[in-house]
């Protein structure tokens, strides 16, 4: 009956399992994309982006995330993609050949990163990378995968053009009861993800004994497991046992529960919450059946929210006791787990009947068919009940606060969005900013979760992250001091994408191109 009952597309599927197992956990196969199978045929081969040869930024004040210090009247010296030379704007001699950029009154930040994206769940996600790069997203770490995609990146042929963000890491397929039921399975599925080439496994949706048993069996593979801790087992276990990355705060009410007066009650209550089961014999096809007809599902899973985990949400955060919060913070970071909060995410779909989100700009660029099967969940979510609406408006305020204290104590965090897969308006890095701020956390603190955290996480520190001699020339002109205001961080002058220089024109141009192609996209 449920299988007849829906339509529509999966937008954003791999993440939206997770966000959609605190909201119905007895949805089966949430999440499981077609990426599961593989694609029909891989990609067409796309050439890499050619910089110019030479490009020189003249009497910028270079912004360093570190400390926030600020290097006034510099020049930089740009070759290949590379920062060749850093120096005082006029004590060098200028060569014909350079392209100059007069940059007198901007600041020069590193690109920002975006470290929770689906862009390549798209058939086409040039207009998604196009949108992501004129906002100043100079790399993406894809959180969604397959072994179709993973071939394809292995030969070259991802659809990344030159108009787009590097590509920083992606998994494999999505850790579910379907690749993931026993611990023989997942042991076997992390060895083969590992062998296709995978930066780290997707935790999706799997019973607490086999995410225990994937933990200890990545650790021996040397391959990270992160993304959606799992109801029916301890925040602190999984860390402590290597889970390498948190997203969305959880999500659910994982993190809330060790934070709780009423921890032991609340953890036997998710104990007890329903879990999916894989068949007893396999289905061809079934997940891209099933993902199909769930699709609309995954639009906004706090739409189709039992009242069984609002309820147990809501009971969490209620009894949060702001002592345990604090210790389950330095647990955190003693256990060197890495947080991506992704505001956004949870401000679309527990805010989901604002009003400014039909004046959101991302329906511009949005598919004509999206933004109807979104409308449809919007409508749906209006028509819950009026106490279940109450408690997600209620909770989204505590989100905030949770992100802050976390931010506070030093747990490691980084930014992202969810985004770039046409899931719906609001999913933006400008927004993400946004929210971060109005949780209290500073526009420096909020530069460094986009740049030097994203480079540290993936060891890369020593090559990109800051504007410095060496580098990755990915760059950011910003027209105003980032550090006095966060709106001053999407006041972008222009893009540098490994030394390529895209002025305001021409990014307003890119959103043009988008915008004006968004009825041909599906």
């Amino acid at each position: 009956m449920l299988l007849t009952a829906l339509t529509g597309t999966a937008p954003c599927p791999c993440c939206a399992y997770a966000h959609a197992q605190a909201a119905m956990p007895s949805m089966p196969l949430r999440g499981i994309t077609s990426w599961l199978t593989g694609m029909a045929s891989a990609p067409a081969a796309v050439a890499a982006p050619v910089p110019p040869r030479d490009l020189r930024i003249e009497n910028v004040t270079i912004v360093d995330p570190r400390d926030g210090s600020k290097a006034r009247g510099m020049s930089i010296a740009i070759t290949l993609g590379r920062i060749t030379d850093i120096f005082p704007t006029g004590s060098k001699q200028l060569s014909p050949q350079v392209q100059v950029v007069d940059g007198t009154g901007k600041f020069v930040v590193p690109g920002y990163n975006d470290m929770h994206s689906h862009v390549l769940e798209l058939p086409d996600p040039s207009g998604s990378l196009a949108l992501m790069l004129a906002e100043g997203v100079t790399g993406f770490r894809q959180m969604s995968g397959s072994p179709a995609l993973l071939a394809a990146r292995r030969a070259g042929k991802l659809p990344i053009g030159e108009l787009a963000p590097a590509l920083l890491e992606t998994p494999g397929s999505l850790l579910t009861p379907f690749n993931a039921g026993s611990a023989d399975a997942v042991i076997e599925e992390i060895r083969r993800q590992k062998a296709q080439g995978a930066d780290f496994v997707k935790v999706g949706m799997i019973a607490p004994e086999v995410f225990f048993v994937a933990l200890e069996e990545g650790r021996k593979q040397g391959i990270a497991l992160l993304g959606h801790l799992q109801e029916g087992t301890d925040a602190l276990d999984a860390t402590a046992a290597g889970f390498r990355s948190v997203e969305h705060l959880g999500p659910g009410s994982t993190v809330w529960i060790c934070c709780s007066d009423d921890e032991a009650e609340l953890r036997a209550d998710s104990y007890r919450r329903e879990v999916i089961k894989a068949p007893p014999f396999k289905i061809p096809f079934l997940e891209t059946l099933v993902m199909k007809k769930l699709g609309k599902m995954l639009i906004n899973p706090s739409a189709f929210a039992k009242p069984g985990d609002v309820d147990r949400l809501q009971r969490a955060i209620h009894s949060f006791n702001p002592d345990k919060g604090h210790a389950v913070a330095e647990r955190f970071r003693e256990d060197g787990s890495w947080h991506v909060p992704t505001m956004v995410r949870l401000r679309t779909q527990e805010y989901a009947e604002l009003t400014e989100y039909e004046q959101d700009e991302m329906l511009a660029y949005m598919p004509a068919r999206a933004v109807k099967n979104w409308r449809e969940v919007t409508a749906r979510f209006k028509a819950l009940p009026a106490t279940m609406r109450h408690a997600f408006r209620d909770a989204y305020p505590r989100q905030l606060e949770l992100a802050k204290l976390l931010c506070d104590s030093g747990v490691r965090m980084m930014a992202g969005t969810d985004g770039g897969s046409y899931l719906g308006p609001g999913l933006t890095l400008k927004q993400e900013f946004a929210e971060l701020a109005l949780a209290g956390i500073s526009p420096l603190r909020i530069l460094q979760m986009a740049t030097v955290d994203p480079a540290d996480y993936l060891g890369r520190s020593d090559a990109m992250g800051r504007v410095a001699i060496g580098y990755d020339a990915d760059l950011l002109l910003l027209d105003a001091d980032p550090l006095a205001r966060v709106e001053h961080l999407h006041g972008i002058a222009a893009v540098v994408r490994a030394g390529a220089y895209h002025s305001a024109q021409a990014l307003d141009t890119l959103r043009r191109t988008v915008a004006e192609k968004r009825g041909t996209l599906h």
